[in-house]
């Protein structure tokens, strides 16, 4: 038999800041570098290694020895468990300087470009209960806490709740959350409460077996709620029996939808989505911008800090009224609705059919005429012949997926030399390649990071670029 490894514990790391997927980044003495989880920035403490790579080393806190003066006590009593709020023991002030130490590190180490002015954070309002859209899991696999397991209980029950990291098989069953405004954890506790008095199978993703499989809660600022629930069987009467107690038990629901999912994953896309009561979509206000949203609409989840992102995005534009404004990878064509009274056209590209068909019911649904919206990956329909069907932009709005912009799209910008570009990058990291690309002839006038996700790692950045002289 081979012998046992033995394990390697980095003494007294010095934790500095915060990483990819919420994990703290620290050095020990000899200067080596591991990302940990369980501690904050500020942190003094032992890491035990769980895997190494050149360079760096990934591990778990084994024992704090200081303490960081950021360092909160979680409000949530799944802390730990859910993965959904990794930050909650840092104070947000701290969040948010490490989050703008993000965006300035991707930017001169990777882009290492000049920044004319660097615009400090904008921090979310609200701290708690600012997410729109919330999604659960139902299972009768109930995740254990390490006391739990070795107190032998089993993990037998009916659950409702969020997978945690690294357990697609179990779910935590969640009591309340800080993510959601009411009514979302009253509606929650109450769809687990029907599924239990009724008797139906909660679902079992290793057997891909069970009634009721998923939740999908979205609130509006205007007071409407939606819920979507996925059933795994279709069973007429049952449904009828789970979905009227539902509405009966939860009025404030406003569109009550269902699907039936009997494929191997969770994804709902390409089902199609039944209405059990009220419309099929709920409203929300972004400005003076009304918003059809359906079960399947790609939206800002924080409502709120939307409104903030889109002004700093208005604000870099400084638009007149004359301007041609291209929107790219525009989704439900958000913002360039929400730009669109102050300036001549906005043409915006999207590469899913669904957000583009919102996109132009919103337009209808605000009397907006001066939008065009096309359907397509943006480097197969951004080309020069298109520019000329289009004119020219004035200024260029890219608000790309977290891979940044594809190659061919960065080439295309310098062909076009547009004399504005606003980008807005949820991906630091790739908005710095992309900038490095683009600094051929553009120089980056303004940058400001704007915090969408407190208590998480995520962070939105805006750069204002401008055509070289």
């Amino acid at each position: 038999m081979g012998r046992k490894k033995k394990d390697i514990v980095l003494m007294g790391v010095n934790m500095i800041g915060i990483a990819d997927e919420g994990r703290c980044v620290g050095k020990t003495a000899e200067g080596q570098v591991v990302f940990a989880s369980g501690a904050v920035p500020g942190d003094v403490a032992d890491v035990l290694v769980t895997k190494k790579r050149k360079g760096h080393m990934f591990g778990r806190v084994q024992q704090i020895y200081s303490y960081s003066p950021d360092r909160l006590a979680p409000f949530c009593q799944h802390f730990g468990a859910c993965g959904g709020c990794k930050w909650q023991h840092l104070d947000y002030s701290a969040q948010l300087r490490q989050k703008e130490t993000v965006v300035r590190d991707a930017l001169q180490r990777i882009a290492k470009v000049e920044v004319g002015e660097w615009q400090p954070i904008l921090g979310s309002a609200d701290t708690r209960f600012y997410r729109n859209k919330m999604e659960f899991a139902f299972s009768s696999r109930r995740w254990l806490a390490p006391d739990e397991m070795n107190q032998g209980i089993s993990n037998q029950a009916d659950v409702l709740g969020f997978h945690p990291a690294g357990g697609f098989d179990k779910v935590i069953d969640i009591l309340e959350c800080h993510l959601q405004a009411d009514p979302s954890n009253e509606i929650r506790n109450a769809a687990r409460a029907i599924g239990k008095e009724q008797e139906l199978d909660f679902y079992n993703i290793k057997s891909h077996q069970g009634f009721l499989r998923t939740l999908l809660l979205r609130t509006s600022s205007l007071g409407e709620t939606m819920v979507l629930v996925s059933f795994g069987e279709d069973d007429a009467e049952k449904r009828a029996a789970y979905l009227s107690e539902l509405q009966r038990r939860c009025p404030q629901i406003t569109s009550l939808l269902y699907c039936i999912n009997t494929k191997f994953n969770d994804t709902i896309w390409d089902l199609p989505v039944e209405t059990w009561h009220g419309e099929p979509y709920i409203e929300e206000m972004l400005g003076e911008v009304r918003f059809r949203i359906g079960p399947k609409s790609f939206f800002q989840t924080n409502t709120r800090q939307a409104k903030a992102l889109y002004d700093v995005v208005a604000e870099f534009a400084n638009l007149q009224g004359h301007e041609n404004v291209y929107d790219l990878y525009t989704g439900i064509g958000s913002i360039g609705l929400y730009l669109a009274n102050k300036c001549k056209q906005v043409v915006g590209i999207e590469e899913v059919a669904p957000a583009i068909d919102d996109a132009k019911i919103n337009a209808q649904l605000n009397g907006i005429e001066q939008v065009k919206f096309y359907v397509g990956d943006v480097k197969n329909i951004l080309t020069s012949e298109f520019a000329q069907v289009h004119g020219k932009p004035d200024v260029l709005i890219t608000d790309p997926p977290r891979a940044g912009m594809h190659e061919d799209v960065a080439n295309m910008l310098l062909e076009l030399a547009t004399p504005r570009v606003v980008y807005v990058s949820c991906n630091p990291a790739t908005q710095a390649r992309d900038l490095q690309r683009l600094s051929a002839r553009y120089d980056v006038k303004k940058v400001r990071p704007v915090d969408m996700f407190p208590h998480t790692h995520h962070i939105e950045s805006v750069a204002l670029l401008e055509l070289k002289g």
